[in-house]
C-alpha cells in the first residue's frame, strides 16, 4: 500500500503516518493543508437568534456496539401502509446555480466598501444596475452550532461478542456503528504514503495569511489548438466564466432543526463519467490510462497550498484498450529509442521539431536534441514532420516501443505459475481443493506463453508435499519433508516442468489431488516454511506465486496467533496495531520476492480468524493481489472462485516490469500508493502487472512559482509481455509502454476547482485513508476525511466572497458535486467504518488490500453501488437500456411490490418487496419461492430454467457482469422484512439513510455545510 526499499537489511515496523498529537489529519506530503487562511474577512452577519446542539436522528448508540435499527414503514412504497403525515412545507427550489463573480482568486475577493487607494473601481456596464438576483438577498442566518459530540465510552468487557456476518466483496454487509465525529481540531502534519521509512520534510511552510499576488496572466481558457509534432502549445491564457452550485438548507417550522430536500442532494446515478480531454491537448493518453485529479496545474507554492484536496494522479498503466483499440507498436530496430538526452522523456506528441528536422526540443526540460539520422525527416511549412501520418508515437498519446538488448538485465524468462495449496482439513470439508484443482487444469490451455510455459504444486499441512512432474514419468511422485526447522528442496530441477512437455502428468495430478487429501484430519498449517520452498523453487526464474490458505499459520517460521478479539482494543492507541502484520516474516519474505522478480496472489479462505493482515503483506509489496472468500463452501461460492481464479491466470500480464513517471523540473512526486516495491525515488518494482492493478501518486512543486505554461506528464512501464504467434509459437518480448500527457498551468484557484476530477482525488483520499488506518484510530481516520472536505469547500466559498448573503446555503464547485456523497460513502467503507462489532478483522483488512489496487471505476462503484428496479422488466421485457441510469442508495427508492437488484461489483443483492406478485417470486425461486430466503440459491444455469421470466434474469445479471470482469458478483437472496438479515445483508449498505449512529446523507451535507461557514 505504500513504498518500500528492498535494499534495508531490517524491516522496522514504522507505521506508514506519522504520529500525530491529538486529533489528526492526513495530508499530502506535497502542499500543507494544516493552516487556513481566510482569504478576506466578509462583513459580520447578524448574531443568530438562537442556538442548539446539533442532534443525530434516532437513538444513540453505543461506539463499537453492532447496532440495527430498522427503517420505519413508512420509508418504502408500501401501499399496505399509509404514509406518515407530513407537516413540512414543499422545498421550493433548494438547488441553483449562481454566476461566478468576474474578479481573480487570487486571496482577492470583491468588497462591498469603497477599494484601498491605487486599487481600480469596479463599475457596472453600459445598461447594467447593481442588483443582485433574488436568491442572493439577505436571508436569515442559520443558528451555528457546535458540532460533533464527545466520544462515547467503549463498552466494558461485559459486552457480549458480536456475531460477524461477512460482507466485503461478495459477502452480505454488515451495518456500520459507530458514530462519524466532526474534527474537533484543526491540525496539519505532513505525512507519508505508507512507506515505513522516515517522513519527508514538506517544502511548504503554513500559511497565517494570503499574500497579495503581482499582477498575472489572465485565468485558465483556450490555447491554441495543438498540431502533432509542432511542439506545446503557447500563447496567453484567457478567463473563461465560472459557475457554482448552491444547495439550500432549510428549517423546520417551530423547530430549530436544519434539513435539506433528499429530491435535490447530487447523485452519480448515471455512474462515473471520464474527464473529456482538454481542446488544448487532443493528443491526451486516454484518462483510463491517467488521470489527474485536477487537470490545472498550480503555477506557485502559495497557489498550492490552498488546494486542500490531494494533488496527484492514479495510473493504470496495463488498463483494457477504449473500444477494443490496439496500441500501437514502435521498434526503430538500430536505430534506438528516441529519447531527450538529459530527462530521459521518451519522443512524443509534445516534441517540437526545429532546424528543418535536425534536432528536436524536448517538451519536458526543453532541452534541444540531435535528431538520429535515420529518424530524419523535412518538415513542411506548418513546420509539421512530413512522415508524421506514418510516426504513432508523434501522433498518439500511448505507445509500445519494442525495448533493445540495452534495456533487458537478463533474457526474457518464461512466465511461470507456481501454486501452494493448502490441503489441512478445512481445506477438504470447504471443497476449496476440488475447485481450484478444476478451474487450473480447465486453464492449461489459455495460459499465457505456450509452448515455454512452467508450471509447478506444491502442498501442505503439518508436512510439505513436493511433486515431481517430469515429462518422463507416467504420473506425478509425490515426495515429503517433514523437518520444518531445517527445510530444503527434493530434485530442485525437477519441480517446476514445461507445461507443453509435462501435460499429460500436470493433468494426472491435478484430476488426483482432490481425492489424495479427501480423507486427511491434519489440523495444522505449516505455512511459513511452505513459503520458504516456493520462493527456494522460483527464485531462479522469477513468475507468479499463487496461495490457497484455509487455515492460520500454526507450525514453524512464521506461525500466527489469534487476536483482535478483544473489544478494549479498539479506541486505544494500539487499535491499529491489529491492522499491521504480527510478523516481520512476512514482510521480509515479500521484500525477497519482489527482488528475485516473483509476484505473490493470496487466496485466503476461512470462517475464523486468518490473519489477512499479515498474509496480505506478501501481495503488497510485491504487485500482488488478495482474494478473501470467508465460510467459503464450495456449493455457495465455487463459482465465484472459478471466475476469478480464471481471470487471474488468463489476463493480459507484463512480466519483470517496472514504472516510472517523469514531470516538468519543478514538479515531483513524494509519495506512491498501491501494492508494489519502491526501488528508488521514483521506480516502483513491479514482478506482474495487469490491467486490473492501478497505482497512486502525490506530487509537490519543488520550486516556488513555475515558469512554464504546460506541465507535462510521461508514464513509462517497462514489461516483458508475452505475444502469442498464431496460437502455435509465442516468444517473449520486452517493452515499454508509454502514456503522455499535458496539463494547463494556471495561476487562479477557481481553475483548479474548475478542473477538478472527483473520480481521480477519490480514488487518491481512499489509499491515503486507507493507511492511515495503519498508524491511527478508525475514528480519526474519518474526521480526517471530513476535515479535509471541509476544508476544501470553505476555501472555494471564501473564493466567492457570498457568504454572507447565503449563509443557509452550501456552496460548491460543479466537477466536485459527488464529493461529500463519496466522503460518506468512504467512511461507511468496510475499512473505515464502524469499530469491533461492525466489521470483523480480517474482512476489513482484505477490503483495504483489495481498494489499495482498484482503478478508478471500480472504486467509484464499490464506494457508491448501483441499485435497479428488475420487476418491471420481467414483466413487459424491455430494452436493456433501462439499466443505464441507477436509483439513489436510499429507502424511499423502494417499493414492497418491486424485485431490486444491488450491485457494488463484487456481489448482487436481490430484495424481493413484501408484497411483490407471486408470479415473479414462483418463477425466479420455484417451489422455493415461500422459503427463507437464506436458505435459498437462485438457479443461473439457463438450460434448467423453462421459464422466460428467469432467462430474463440471467440475462440481466450477464448485462452486468460483462462490464467489468474483474470479479464475480454472487447473487444473495433478501426478502423485506427479514430481521436481522435484511438489515446486515442490505439496508445497511443505504448508506444515504441513517443507520444506528451512522449519519445519512442528508444529514452529514447539513454537518459539512455548518463546518464550512464556522
Amino acid at each position: 500500500m505504500g513504498t518500500e526499499n528492498p535494499a534495508r537489511p531490517t524491516f522496522p515496523s514504522r507505521p506508514p503516518f506519522a504520529a500525530a498529537q491529538g486529533m489528526t489529519q492526513f495530508s499530502s506530503t506535497g502542499a500543507m493543508v494544516g493552516s487556513e487562511p481566510p482569504s478576506f474577512v466578509p462583513t459580520t452577519p447578524a448574531p443568530p437568534l438562537a442556538s442548539t446542539p446539533f442532534s443525530s436522528y434516532g437513538p444513540s448508540v453505543q461506539h463499537g456496539v453492532p447496532s440495527y435499527r430498522p427503517a420505519p414503514l413508512g420509508q418504502f412504497n408500501d401501499p399496505s401502509v399509509p404514509p406518515p403525515p407530513s407537516n413540512f412545507p414543499p422545498a421550493g427550489g433548494p438547488l441553483q446555480r449562481f454566476p461566478m463573480p468576474q474578479f481573480s482568486s487570487n486571496g482577492q475577493a470583491p468588497s462591498l466598501h469603497a477599494p484601498p487607494m491605487g486599487q481600480p473601481t469596479i463599475q457596472p456596464s453600459a445598461g447594467q444596475t447593481q442588483s443582485f438576483p433574488a436568491s442572493l438577498q439577505p436571508q436569515p442566518q442559520m443558528p451555528f452550532v457546535s458540532m460533533g459530540s464527545p466520544s462515547p465510552a467503549f463498552p466494558g468487557s461485559n459486552v457480549p461478542r458480536p456475531v460477524f456476518h461477512p460482507s466485503f466483496p461478495g459477502y452480505p454487509q454488515k451495518q456500520a456503528g459507530a458514530e462519524m465525529q466532526a474534527p474537533s481540531m484543526h491540525s496539519s502534519h505532513p505525512s507519508n504514503q505508507g512507506n515505513y521509512g522516515p517522513v519527508p520534510p514538506s517544502p511548504f511552510q503554513p500559511h497565517q495569511g494570503y499574500v497579495s499576488q503581482p499582477p498575472m496572466a489572465a485565468p485558465l481558457g483556450v490555447q491554441p489548438m495543438q498540431y502533432p509534432g509542432a511542439g506545446p502549445p503557447i500563447g496567453s491564457i484567457n478567463g473563461l466564466p465560472e459557475d457554482f452550485n448552491s444547495l439550500s438548507i432549510q428549517t423546520r417550522p417551530g423547530l430549530m432543526e436544519s434539513y435539506v430536500d433528499a429530491k435535490e442532494l447530487p447523485r452519480p446515478l448515471d455512474g462515473d463519467e471520464e474527464p473529456k480531454s482538454l481542446d488544448m491537448y487532443p493528443m491526451n493518453c486516454n484518462p483510463r490510462y491517467l488521470r489527474l485529479t485536477t487537470s490545472g496545474m498550480p503555477n506557485t507554492q502559495s497557489l498550492c497550498s490552498r488546494w486542500h484536496l490531494p494533488l496527484g494522479a492514479v495510473v493504470c498503466p496495463l488498463a483494457e484498450s477504449p473500444d477494443a483499440e490496439e496500441v500501437p507498436i514502435v521498434n526503430f530496430a538500430a536505430t534506438g529509442i528516441v529519447r531527450c538526452r538529459k530527462c530521459r522523456t521518451y519522443v512524443n506528441p509534445y516534441v517540437k521539431f526545429t532546424e528543418g528536422g535536425r534536432k528536436f526540443r524536448c517538451n519536458t526540460c526543453s532541452l534541444l536534441n540531435d535528431v538520429p539520422s535515420e529518424y530524419h525527416a523535412q518538415l513542411d511549412a506548418s513546420g509539421r514532420r512530413v512522415d508524421l501520418n506514418q510516426r504513432p508515437e508523434l501522433t498518439k498519446g500511448t505507445v509500445e516501443f519494442v525495448a533493445p538488448a540495452e534495456y533487458m538485465v537478463r533474457p526474457p524468462m518464461p512466465p511461470v505459475y507456481f501454486f501452494l495449496i493448502d490441503v489441512s482439513i478445512s481445506a477438504v470439508r470447504s471443497g476449496m481443493i476440488e475447485v481450484v484443482a478444476q478451474t487450473i487444469r480447465s486453464c492449461l490451455d489459455e495460459l499465457p506463453g505456450f509452448p515455454r510455459t512452467q508450471i509447478g504444486f506444491a502442498t501442505f499441512d503439518s508436512t510439505i508435499h513436493f511433486y515431481n512432474m517430469k515429462s518422463s514419468l507416467t504420473q506425478p511422485q509425490m515426495l515429503v519433508v517433514s523437518d520444518l526447522d531445517d527445510i530444503f528442496v527434493p530434485l530442485p530441477d525437477d519441480l517446476l516442468v514445461n507445461l507443453s512437455e509435462s501435460r499429460s502428468v500436470v493433468e494426472t495430478f491435478l484430476d488426483s489431488l482432490p481425492s489424495m487429501f479427501q480423507d486427511n484430519l491434519n489440523l495444522e498449517s505449516a505455512f511459513g516454511p511452505a513459503l520458504k520452498v516456493a520462493f527456494m523453487i522460483m527464485s531462479q526464474l522469477g513468475g507468479k506465486l499463487l496461495i490457497f490458505q484455509n487455515s492460520l499459520p500454526s507450525l514453524g517460521v512464521g506461525h500466527l496467533k489469534l487476536r483482535g478479539d478483544d473489544s478494549k482494543v479498539y479506541g486505544t492507541d494500539k487499535e491499529h496495531m491489529l491492522r499491521l502484520p504480527e510478523d516481520p516474516f512476512y514482510k521480509q519474505m515479500a521484500a525477497e520476492f519482489s527482488k528475485y522478480q516473483i509476484s505473490v496472489n493470496v487466496y485466503a479462505f476461512s470462517d475464523k480468524y486468518i490473519d489477512i493482515a499479515s498474509l496480505g503483506t506478501l501481495a503488497k509489496y510485491t504487485a500482488g493481489q488478495v482474494y478473501y472468500y470467508p465460510a467459503f463452501q464450495s456449493v455457495i461460492h465455487g463459482e465465484k472462485l472459478r471466475n476469478e481464479l480464471r481471470r487471474d491466470l488468463t489476463r493480459e500480464t507484463g512480466w519483470e516490469a517496472v514504472l516510472r513517471i517523469r514531470c516538468a523540473k519543478g514538479v515531483r512526486f513524494t509519495t506512491y500508493h498501491g501494492n508494489f516495491m519502491l526501488r528508488s525515488t521514483d521506480l516502483l518494482a513491479l514482478p506482474a502487472v495487469d490491467c486490473d492493478k492501478a497505482f497512486a501518486m502525490q506530487l509537490s512543486l519543488e520550486d516556488t512559482s513555475l515558469k512554464t505554461q504546460t506541465m507535462y506528464f510521461q508514464i513509462s512501464v517497462t514489461v516483458m509481455l508475452v505475444i502469442q504467434l498464431r496460437y502455435t509459437a509465442s516468444c517473449g518480448e520486452r517493452r515499454i509502454r508509454v502514456h503522455t500527457a499535458g496539463a494547463p498551468v494556471v495561476t487562479d484557484l477557481v481553475d483548479m476547482y474548475r478542473l477538478a476530477d472527483t473520480g481521480a482525488i477519490l480514488s487518491l483520499f481512499s489509499r491515503l485513508a486507507i493507511e492511515k488506518t495503519l498508524s491511527h484510530k478508525l475514528e480519526e481516520t474519518r474526521s480526517a476525511v471530513q476535515l479535509r472536505i471541509v476544508k476544501a469547500l470553505r476555501e472555494y466559498r471564501n473564493i466567492h466572497g457570498v457568504q454572507h448573503r447565503s449563509v443557509n446555503r452550501m456552496i460548491y464547485p460543479e466537477s466536485l458535486k459527488f464529493l461529500p456523497l463519496y466522503g460518506l460513502a468512504l467512511c461507511r467503507s468496510a475499512p473505515l467504518r464502524g469499530g469491533y462489532g461492525d466489521v470483523p478483522l480480517d474482512e476489513r483488512c482484505a477490503a483495504g488490500h483489495t481498494m489499495m489496487t482498484l482503478p478508478i471505476k471500480r472504486m467509484l462503484k464499490l464506494l457508491y453501488p448501483s441499485l435497479h428496479r428488475l420487476d418491471e422488466y420481467l414483466l413487459k421485457a424491455d430494452d436493456l437500456k433501462i439499466f443505464d441510469r441507477r436509483l439513489p442508495l436510499a429507502g424511499e427508492s423502494l417499493d414492497s411490490r418491486g424485485l431490486y437488484i444491488y450491485d457494488d461489483g463484487f456481489q448482487f443483492i436481490i430484495w424481493f418487496g413484501r408484497v411483490i406478485s407471486p408470479d415473479i417470486a414462483k418463477n425466479l425461486l420455484g417451489s422455493n419461492f415461500a422459503a427463507e430466503l437464506s436458505k435459498v440459491t437462485l438457479n443461473e444455469n439457463e438450460n434448467e430454467n423453462d421459464n422466460e421470466m428467469s432467462k430474463r434474469l440471467i440475462k440481466v445479471l450477464e448485462k452486468f457482469r460483462s462490464t467489468d470482469r474483474a470479479y464475480y458478483q454472487l447473487c444473495h437472496l433478501v426478502r423485506q422484512g427479514e430481521h436481522p438479515r435484511e438489515g446486515f445483508i442490505f439496508l445497511s449498505n443505504l448508506f444515504e439513510d441513517q443507520m444506528g449512529a451512522n449519519k445519512g446523507y442528508a444529514d452529514w451535507i447539513i454537518q459539512i455545510s455548518r463546518q464550512v461557514q464556522q
